[in-house]
């Protein structure tokens, strides 16, 4: 088959050296879109990562595609309901990071509670004082943990080592896993309410886009703090820029935005400005939050250690192996001829 590797780093391309035994395999830096996909016309296989934006204005350019490997758990870049009708077969990683995200989600909460960027920069220009950098201790305080899939799991089993009370909310409740945890299902509405933090584990889908809107953001408690390690889109940033510049809430630890493939490269920013399907207003309250002291954003990298990746590349070349074979694994969505 003709394969094609989106978005690799050079160290990452020896993972896939196998498939060159028995296929024609090619690597490309950057990411897959409706610019270039009609270079890669030939391929049956693409494999790529969030950043690559898979709309049928991209699908459409490759007739000859069977195969997408994607090297991430969510599929919201992939038009699903194109691959359905022309027999594109999804594959996905479905986990390779729930460690590795939940303790992500304290490396932010962390740096919140210990004021830790703001002692990192003073100390470096030489000022050793402490004042106007206290923090607050994590014991005691309640988590309120919104989705209990894997990742959720982990961030309150980590949360409870802490010492902390935890909340959790799920469209569907395992009220055995909580009982061994030692945790409480309640409603979104009572989670906001008490939580000291809540930090969200939702894929992103039409029913999860702004769940945290203007209205739970007013629920959440005066001076609570808001992780968001899951999609951008499922909160509605306008609506966190108010309550924290009127400090409503304390802090925001953010390892994604709405608009972050844009900022991710300053040309695309700038074509942005002319492009319809990107929303300006959006880019503009992500560069807000950017420099506000009381929010810490990373580039969308808690999945990023080597363990997690190398986890990532082994489970995405035995999905292509598999596929090869005629026996597809981890298929979110699968080609009637697959």
């Amino acid at each position: 088959m003709r394969v094609v590797l989106f978005e690799l780093e050079e160290w990452e391309r020896e993972a896939f050296a196998p498939l060159q035994d028995d296929h024609d395999v090619s690597h490309v830096e950057g990411a897959l879109n409706a610019d270039n996909a009609a270079e890669h016309a030939e391929a049956e296989v693409v494999s790529t990562f969030i950043y690559s934006k898979l709309g049928a204005d991209t699908l459409h350019r490759l007739p000859k595609l069977r195969l997408i490997a994607t090297r991430s758990t969510g599929v919201d870049h992939i038009d699903m309901d194109y691959c359905q009708e022309h027999g594109i077969t999804v594959c996905n990683v479905p986990s390779y990071g729930d460690h590795t995200v939940a303790e992500h989600v304290f490396t932010l909460l962390l740096a919140i509670s210990h004021r830790l960027m703001e002692a990192v920069e003073r100390s470096r220009k030489g000022d050793f004082s402490a004042i106007g950098l206290q923090g607050f201790d994590l014991r005691g305080k309640i988590l309120g943990v919104v989705g209990t899939g894997s990742i959720g799991r982990r961030v309150i089993t980590i949360a409870r080592g802490f010492g902390m009370t935890v909340l959790a909310t799920d469209v569907r409740p395992d009220y055995d896993f909580a009982a061994e945890a030692g945790f409480d299902y309640v409603s979104l509405a009572g989670l906001l309410a008490d939580a000291d933090v809540v930090t969200l584990h939702v894929p992103e889908t039409s029913s999860t886009r702004h769940l945290m809107g203007e209205q739970e953001i007013a629920a959440m408690k005066d001076g609570a703090v808001l992780i968001n390690t899951s999609r951008g889109a499922v909160v509605d940033i306008h609506a966190l820029l108010r309550a924290l510049a009127d400090g409503r809430l304390r802090a925001a630890g953010l390892d994604v935005l709405p608009e972050e493939p844009v900022i991710r490269e300053e040309a695309e920013l700038l074509r942005a400005v002319f492009n319809d399907h990107h929303n300006l207003s959006e880019l503009l309250v992500d560069h807000i939050l950017l420099r506000m002291n009381n929010v810490i954003i990373t580039p969308h990298s808690a999945f990023n250690t080597r363990e997690a990746v190398q986890r990532i590349m082994d489970t995405t070349l035995a999905n292509i192996t598999a596929y090869a074979a005629g026996e597809p694994r981890n298929a979110v969505a699968q080609s009637q001829a697959a």
